[in-house]
């Protein structure tokens, strides 16, 4: 989501950005908590040390990024999600449960209709 907004905003204003450079310091004036700011300190901090800007091209950005925030594999992800004993519903509200519950369908690919019945139903508050 975040890389496509990124793109998109470079697609719609390239006026903004006068080389490559630009456009991943841009991005990196976002990452300012959490892994997200610990790796841009690590890019600046490389830059510091060798001289020289680590990530050369926006497509060289897109592929380090999705290398760091992105699964392995989302598909063994969410299996291990959905068959945890630890997912459930908790603080959530039922709307945000079942969107949830829905991307991890779908990283998954279960489509037995049962399975996703008593998958869904395990991780609902009691009370519902």
């Amino acid at each position: 989501m975040f890389l496509n907004s990124c793109s998109l905003y470079i697609c719609l204003a390239p006026e903004q950005f006068y080389n490559e450079q630009e456009k991943i310091l841009w991005a990196l004036m976002f990452f300012k908590d959490g892994r997200a700011a610990k790796w841009s300190e690590n890019i600046f901090r490389q830059e510091a040390d060798t001289g020289v800007f680590p990530i050369p091209t926006w497509g060289d950005f897109e592929q380090q990024f999705q290398l760091h925030f992105f699964p392995v594999n989302m598909e063994v992800d969410a299996i291990n999600t959905l068959e945890g004993t630890s997912y459930h519903q908790g603080g959530w509200t039922v709307d945000n449960y079942l969107n949830n519950f829905q991307t991890l369908v779908s990283d998954v690919g279960y489509t037995d209709p049962w399975t996703l019945v008593v998958k869904f139903r395990r991780g609902l508050k009691l009370g519902i």
